[in-house]
């Protein structure tokens, strides 16, 4: 009996990768096997890239919020304290927001929890 070789999945497998793979150059772009080693690569770096895109932007918000809390004559350390004691339920995310579109209601918040 001959072998039977898969070839309908073999194709699908090369083609997912080669269209990946648009819009790289020259060889990582039209070669299987350049293309699945450069694919691989692209893959990790999104993977790590995810996770650090929500370190960067928590970075963002605390330089934010600790902008804002120094125009109103506090630490960002002693606010984010005050906030905890005061148990308020907001998130580091619309702190920043809040500092950027609404600096009087933010300045009033930090009167309100640091008092």
């Amino acid at each position: 009996m001959p072998r039977a070789t898969n070839n309908v999945a073999a194709r699908q497998r090369r083609k997912k990768i080669l269209k990946a793979a648009k819009g790289y150059r020259l060889g990582k772009s039209r070669l299987y096997a350049t293309a699945k080693d450069q694919v691989e690569k692209s893959w990790q770096y999104a993977y790590r890239d995810r996770r650090a895109k929500k370190r960067t932007f928590r970075r963002l918000w605390i330089a934010r919020i600790n902008a804002a809390c120094r125009l109103s004559g506090v630490s960002y350390s002693v606010f984010m304290n005050a906030l905890k004691k005061a148990e308020v339920g907001l998130d580091r995310k619309v702190l920043a927001d809040m500092a950027v579109q609404n600096p009087a209601g933010f300045a009033d918040l930090v009167k309100q929890v640091t008092a």
